[in-house]
């Protein structure tokens, strides 16, 4: 959709603020056990990613492309087990849809230490998966329940831990997931 504008990206400060080290969900352990070498990647460069305008498209076509293309259903119903991720095909629960986009997202360039799963509480208490986007601009959340991209903050979960952004094998706590200053982002 062409504009007479100069681009702007979205501007999502203050980012999240990692604490340490913290446990791995078991999904995500067993996940690594046939994915290796996605749970293996490290980094020393964790400036986040720098989008252009084509780049923030393309973030919102695959979040939108993937909400609408995977029909929501629960490892239990899926696969008979409580806890299972993988990449869907045509259903899947919150974590599947996060390692579609990831995948797709990689595939469109972007660093995998940029594409961080993340483990949040929904408002009614409920484990939730998104997948967070560290850009220059701060972080982004890709949602199977939204499908606007939004500033992390602007969401109404609490963030509990993500992958670490130097280590997609470990995961670290998530220090500010609910008390940004809400007066300073007004």
């Amino acid at each position: 959709m062409p504009t007479n504008k100069a681009f702007t990206a979205p501007v999502a400060q203050p980012s999240m603020v990692t604490g340490g080290l913290t446990s791995q969900p078991i999904g995500h352990y067993e996940f690594c056990k046939t994915h290796e070498s996605e749970c293996s990647i490290r980094s020393t460069n964790t400036s986040g990613a720098r989008l252009t305008e084509h780049g923030w498209q393309v973030v919102r076509q695959v979040n939108l492309q993937v909400n609408e293309q995977i029909r929501p259903m629960t490892d239990q119903q899926a696969f008979g087990r409580n806890e299972y991720w993988a990449y869907p095909v045509t259903v899947g629960d919150c974590e599947d849809y996060v390692l579609l986009k990831r995948r797709d997202l990689m595939e469109a360039g972007i660093k995998p230490t940029d594409l961080l799963i993340t483990v949040v509480r929904k408002p009614d208490g409920e484990g939730h998966a998104v997948l967070t986007l560290r850009t220059t601009d701060g972080d982004f959340i890709l949602d199977n329940l939204n499908d606007e991209v939004r500033p992390w903050y602007a969401t109404a979960y609490t963030y509990l831990k993500r992958q670490a952004e130097n280590d997609t094998g470990r995961w670290v706590t998530i220090e500010n997931g609910r008390d940004v200053l809400v007066g300073a982002l007004r």
